[in-house]
C-alpha cells in the first residue's frame, strides 16, 4: 500500500525504503559534497520549527526566487510540512513582475537566492503589501541571511510540526505557480498535493532510473517539470546533482555521468551542434565515417528497415555514436525533453545513437505531464508519447486538446474568471494546443491554437511546425514565422553566429573580427541563408513556403523580453520591435 498522499511524505518514503547517504549532491570547492536523507529531513523540520514560530499558519504564502539549490528543496518540503504554501518564482523575472505576483498572492516572507534577485526586490520593496520580511540562501546585503529561521529540535517543537502535518489533507492546495504567459500579467496556478503526486506516481515507469541511479539537475526547479521530475527521483530514490550552471554543464554531464537528465530542445539542439562541429573539423576517412553514420541516423525507424541497415547502424554507434555517448557521461540511459516541440529529425538521430530522447507533453495546470515517449508504451517519433496512467485527453472539434485527469488543476488564484474560459463543470482543461492521436495511441502537437494564422489568400499557416523545420539547417539559431493576413508567410531569422562565422571565415567571405551587424550584410552570408530555407521549402506546400526572411542581429532573450522564463517566443513583442522589417518585407 502507497503511503505516500502528501508531497511532503516523500522524503520520508525514501528514508523508510531508500535511504540514501547522498540524496543531493552540490558542487563545492571543486568537489561534490552530499546531504544524506536523514540530514536533509532534520534540516527540514528545524525550518518548519523557525517557520512556525515566525508565525507561519497554514495556507500562509512563502515565496522563493533562486537557482537550483539545496536550501530550494529545504524550504519546499519545510514549507509543505506546516500547511503553507510555497511560491517559487522565476529568477529571471522583472522587479514588476515580482511585485505584481507576491501582492497578488500575498506573501508572507521571501526567500531569495543572490543579490542580484535581492535586489529586484528591494526596488519594489515599498509597494509590497503582505511581504513581512526578505531572507537569503547566499550573504546578500540588504536581506537578513535564512539561518534565521533554522531553530533546534525538541520533542515539543516537532510534535507540533507532526501535529500541523496529520492535518494536511491531499487535495489542499501545495503550492501556486504562476505562468509567465505571453501576454499580460501573470496567471497562479493553484496545484493540490494530489495534482502533483498523481504526476509523480503515474511518471515512475516512464522514467528509466531506479535507487542506484544518478540525475543531473539544470531547469529551473520553479518550473513544475523540473520540480515534479525532483519529487520523482525523491521518491525512487535517486541522487540528485544541482549543476554549477549553465555554462558548466557540459563538464558537469562528464564529471556525474548521469543515467538520466531533463532537457529543453533548444539545448539539446545545441549539444547537436556542438557534435557537427566537431565533425566538420575531421578530415579524410574519419570525416567520412562521421557524416556516413549521421546520415545513417537521419533515416532511422525502430523497426521495417533492411537487416543490412541494422547491421550498419550496430557499426555506426560502435566506431561513431559511442563517443557521442560518452560526451554525455557514457551512462546516460535517456533525456527527458519537454516545454517545447523538439525536431523529429533530432529525436531519430539521437535514438540511432542508443541516446533516447524520451519527449513528453504538459503545461503547468496539468502538473505537468499530460503524455510522454517512454520504453513501457512505446516511443513514436514526432509525437509527445502515449498519455500517462490516469490521465485522459479528447480533442475539440477545432483540434484543441482537452485534459481531464487528477493532475489538472485547482484553478487560477485569484481569478476565477480565467479559471471558467479554461476549466468546465466537468473538469475539462482546454490547453490551447492544437493535436492528434497518431498510431492509435500516441499524441501529436501540430500547433498553439491563438498561434495559426491565415494569409490573405484563405490558407491556413501552422507556424511552429514551419519554425521547427527552419530549425533544423545548422545557420539558423532561432526564427518566427509572421505573415497574418499577408499574401505569404515569411521568417524573422537570427543566424547561429558561431558556426555562420566560421564557415563564412573559412571560405574568405569576411574578418573573424567582424561584428555580427556587419556579418548580415554580407551578399553570401545572405545567399547561403537563403539557401538554407530553399531546402527547407522543397518540403512544404506551396502556400507555406517561405517566401522572404529579414536577418536580425542579435538572439531572443529572456532579458530582452522576447522568451518567456520557459523560452516560448513572444510573438507580440517581436512583432512590435521589429515592425520596420516585417514592414519592409510587405511593402
Amino acid at each position: 500500500m502507497n503511503t505516500v498522499s502528501r508531497l511532503f511524505d516523500i522524503p520520508y518514503h525514501q528514508l523508510k525504503n531508500y535511504p540514501q547517504p547522498g540524496m543531493f549532491f552540490s558542487k563545492k570547492e571543486g568537489n561534490w559534497v552530499g546531504i544524506s536523507t536523514k540530514e536533509f529531513l532534520e534540516r527540514s523540520m528545524q525550518l518548519s520549527i523557525g517557520l512556525m514560530e515566525a508565525g507561519v499558519e497554514p495556507g500562509d504564502r512563502i515565496a522563493v526566487a533562486s537557482t537550483n539549490r539545496l536550501e530550494w528543496n529545504i524550504l519546499d518540503i519545510a514549507v509543505q510540512q506546516i500547511g503553507a504554501v510555497l511560491v517559487p518564482l522565476y529568477p529571471t523575472i522583472s522587479s514588476r513582475d515580482y511585485c505584481f505576483i507576491l501582492n497578488d498572492c500575498e506573501a508572507k516572507y521571501m526567500f531569495v537566492g543572490n543579490q542580484e534577485i535581492a535586489d529586484k526586490i528591494l526596488a519594489v520593496k515599498g509597494e509590497l503589501k503582505a511581504l513581512k520580511g526578505s531572507f537569503a540562501f547566499d550573504d546578500v546585503s540588504g536581506v537578513e541571511p535564512w539561518d534565521t529561521f533554522f531553530h533546534e529540535r525538541t520533542d515539543e517543537k516537532e510534535g507540533e510540526v507532526q501535529q500541523r502535518m496529520s492535518k494536511v489533507q491531499d487535495q489542499e492546495l501545495a503550492t501556486i505557480i504562476y505562468t509567465s504567459g505571453t501576454t499580460g500579467n501573470p496567471k497562479g496556478v493553484m496545484l493540490s498535493h494530489r495534482n502533483v503526486l498523481s504526476n509523480v506516481l503515474a511518471c515512475v515507469n516512464p522514467i528509466p532510473a531506479d535507487n542506484d541511479s544518478k540525475v543531473l539537475t539544470f531547469l529551473p526547479v520553479c518550473h513544475i517539470y523540473e520540480r515534479m521530475l525532483h519529487y520523482l527521483y525523491m521518491y525512487i530514490g535517486a541522487s540528485i546533482y544541482f549543476a554549477e550552471s549553465m555554462e558548466t554543464i557540459g563538464d558537469n554531464i562528464r564529471e556525474v555521468q548521469p543515467d538520466v537528465f531533463s532537457a529543453v530542445p533548444r539545448l539539446i539542439e545545441k549539444v547537436y551542434d556542438r557534435i557537427l562541429a566537431k565533425g566538420d573539423e575531421l578530415t579524410g576517412l574519419k570525416r567520412s565515417l562521421f557524416f556516413w553514420a549521421v546520415s545513417l541516423a537521419e533515416s532511422y525507424e525502430q523497426q521495417g528497415k533492411s537487416p543490412l541497415y541494422y547491421l550498419q547502424l550496430k557499426i555506426a554507434r560502435k566506431l561513431i555514436f559511442k563517443k557521442w555517448k560518452e560526451a554525455l557521461g557514457g551512462k546516460v540511459r535517456a533525456i527527458a525533453s519537454g516545454s517545447a516541440a523538439l525536431q523529429p529529425r533530432l529525436a531519430r538521430i539521437f535514438l540511432a545513437a542508443d541516446i533516447p530522447i524520451l519527449e513528453g507533453y504538459g503545461l503547468t495546470e496539468t502538473s505537468p505531464v499530460v503524455s510522454v515517449n517512454s520504453f513501457d508504451k512505446g516511443i513514436c517519433i514526432g509525437s509527445v508519447g502515449a498519455l500517462i496512467d490516469g490521465v485522459e485527453v479528447r480533442i475539440a472539434s477545432d483540434g484543441e486538446i482537452c485534459v481531464k485527469g487528477p493532475n489538472v488543476m485547482m484553478g487560477y488564484y485569484n481569478n476565477l474568471e480565467a479559471t471558467q474560459e479554461v476549466l468546465d463543470a466537468d473538469g475539462w482543461f482546454k490547453t490551447g494546443d492544437i493535436g492528434e492521436f497518431v498510431e492509435g495511441k500516441f499524441l501529436k502537437i501540430t500547433d498553439r491554437k491563438k498561434e495559426i494564422f491565415k494569409t490573405s489568400g484563405g490558407k491556413y499557416i501552422v507556424p511552429q511546425a514551419l519554425e521547427n523545420h527552419l530549425k533544423e539547417s545548422r545557420m539558423i539559431e532561432q526564427t518566427m514565422v509572421i505573415g497574418e493576413n499577408q499574401k505569404f508567410p515569411s521568417a524573422l531569422v537570427v543566424p547561429n553566429f558561431e558556426v555562420l562565422k566560421e564557415l563564412a571565415v573559412k571560405k574568405g567571405w569576411i574578418q573573424e573580427s567582424i561584428a555580427n551587424q556587419e556579418m548580415l550584410h554580407n551578399t553570401q552570408v545572405k545567399t547561403l541563408i537563403q539557401s538554407e530555407i530553399s531546402n527547407i521549402n522543397q518540403n512544404l506546400g506551396n502556400w507555406e513556403q517561405i517566401k522572404d526572411f529579414r536577418l536580425l542581429p542579435e538572439l531572443f532573450s529572456i532579458d530582452g523580453g522576447e522568451l518567456t522564463p520557459t523560452l516560448k517566443l513572444k510573438r507580440k513583442v517581436i512583432m512590435e520591435k521589429y515592425q520596420d522589417q516585417i514592414n519592409d518585407i510587405y511593402s
